[in-house]
């Protein structure tokens, strides 16, 4: 399966632009949320993530969609399991 996640960082954006690059891929499911990346809690990563299995594929816009630096990056563990 092929799952995406957009984000984007205030209420006045809005993910329009990174969803319609991201379908051009062939995604089966996205998961959109408007939510700071300084925050760790957040739902939708966290429910995108839950739900992949070995050999799904996840298609982020740019890399800092999911992290905002090498440091940031717990969701690499919960991707290992």
């Amino acid at each position: 399966m092929i799952v995406d996640y957009a984000r984007v960082s205030t209420q006045d954006q809005n993910t329009d632009f990174q969803v319609d690059a991201l379908e051009k891929a062939g995604t089966e499911q996205v998961f959109k949320e408007q939510i700071t990346g300084k925050f760790k809690d957040r739902p939708e990563l966290n429910q995108c993530l839950r739900m992949l299995r070995s050999g799904d594929t996840l298609i982020v816009w740019k890399l800092d969609r999911l992290a905002r630096s090498l440091k940031d990056r717990r969701f690499s563990t919960q991707l290992s399991k």
